[in-house]
């Protein structure tokens, strides 16, 4: 996405909530000193992190899933990446918050994080969003687990862009894989159009829909975001789509931003083992727009975010 490299480092963290938002979800709050300000005031909406999760104990075994139970007794060696909702610097400290959902062994241990334990962590990594001031409308697009770096662009898109309205589709395939606080208090209906809490205090307004049915538009949010786009005949350059989420989501979301002439950025994810560049393991086909010829960029060092129409789905 951008040619040069944000700066990076190496910090301790000292973890300062780990707060439950439902069975599997949980909102990690981590605190760095003051000089971190330097590298993270900069920051953008979709760069990560790497956290070191290899000392970090497993829960109780009554807290620990059936379908991990033979899982996570495997041995953490790898940093595990993870994107911000937020960010927020200040002379005296920098907060950092990670939304994640507990899915494998390193996710499982991340539940025993309580206030005043440590965890190292290296970042902000990668390349994120590019915000365009010229733009009247901005469409988010987060499917399931895709939200937090969205939630981070919500923000920074009210602090940079105030006359930028903003409107996102939040999709998963069923009620209890939405990573919201209002839905896992029930306070949700069968209607579409809503009012999340995450993104709703950055003045930006909710479509949510689930494959299932089980709330909101009943079908993929792709469809939900076409269906929109048709109905609401929208100028195509002043608007924006940004997406994160499955790549099957991402790919239908380029397909439908390149049918509305809409540009479009997408936040990848790849299995990464440094997070840095060194290893190459996280390669993504892209197309030279100009030439027309493919090679292949990193996940962690050029993107996670890329403009749709460079990358090969």
């Amino acid at each position: 996405m951008a040619e040069n490299q944000p700066q990076k480092a190496i910090f301790t963290a000292l973890v300062s909530g780990n707060k439950a938002v439902g069975k599997f979800f949980f909102n990690l709050q981590l605190q760095l000193n003051s000089g971190a300000a330097k590298v993270f005031r900069n920051a953008l909406p979709g760069q990560f992190a790497q956290l070191d999760l290899s000392r970090l104990a497993l829960p109780a075994e009554e807290q620990i899933p059936d379908e991990l139970a033979e899982r996570c007794q495997r041995q953490i060696l790898l940093r595990r990446p993870f994107s911000f909702t937020n960010i927020e610097c200040s002379d005296s400290k920098v907060i950092l918050e990670i939304l994640y959902c507990v899915l494998g062994p390193a996710t499982l241990r991340m539940k025993t994080l309580k206030p005043a334990d440590e965890i190292n962590l290296i970042g902000p990594l990668g390349n994120g969003f590019k915000i365009l001031n010229d733009k009247k409308l901005a469409i988010l697009v987060a499917g399931g687990m895709g939200a937090p770096p969205l939630q981070h662009l919500a923000k920074e898109l009210k602090k940079q862009c105030p006359q930028t309205e903003t409107v996102v589709f939040a999709g998963a395939k069923s009620i209890s894989e939405l990573p919201y606080l209002d839905i896992k208090l029930k306070k949700i209906s069968k209607e579409s159009s809503y009012s999340l809490g995450e993104f709703a205090k950055h003045n930006a307004k909710a479509l949510i829909s689930t494959d299932d049915g089980s709330a909101g538009f009943k079908g993929f949010v792709t469809e939900m975001l076409k269906d929109w786009l048709k109905d609401k005949k929208t100028d195509s350059s002043k608007t924006i789509i940004y997406a994160c989420g499955p790549e099957a989501m991402m790919s239908h979301v380029a397909a439908i931003s390149s049918q509305f002439n809409i540009p479009c950025q997408v936040s990848l994810e790849r299995m990464m083992a440094c997070g840095t560049g060194l290893c190459q393991s996280c390669a993504v086909r892209c197309m030279n727009k100009q030439t027309k010829e493919t090679g292949y960029k990193l996940c962690c060092k050029d993107g996670p975010v890329f403009w749709a129409d460079e990358v090969v789905w």
